[in-house]
């Protein structure tokens, strides 16, 4: 899998919410995002940073396919201060 960029919680869900994704509801610093016809629900954590790990399942948890992941993660990069990746 490609190096994914560093992105926050807010920046996630928003990505998954161009995906289809809406908040069902927030428990903690957890929002968690359900999509309609989707057989799991995703529960974001509202961190500065999301390690690369988390973000991975929840990108697989997500059922994105390669090109979908690829513009979600390019959208998130490119508003990251610096460009950095």
């Amino acid at each position: 899998m490609a190096k994914l960029p560093q992105v926050s919680g807010h920046e996630a869900i928003k990505a998954f919410e161009k995906d289809g994704f809406h908040l069902h509801h927030i428990t903690g610093s957890h929002h968690v995002l359900k999509k309609a016809g989707h057989l799991f629900s995703l529960s974001v954590p509202l961190h500065k940073s999301l390690k690369p790990g988390t973000l991975r399942s929840l990108i697989r948890a997500a059922n994105l396919t390669g090109p979908e992941k690829q513009k979600i993660m390019a959208d998130q990069s490119q508003h990251q201060p610096n460009g950095t990746s």
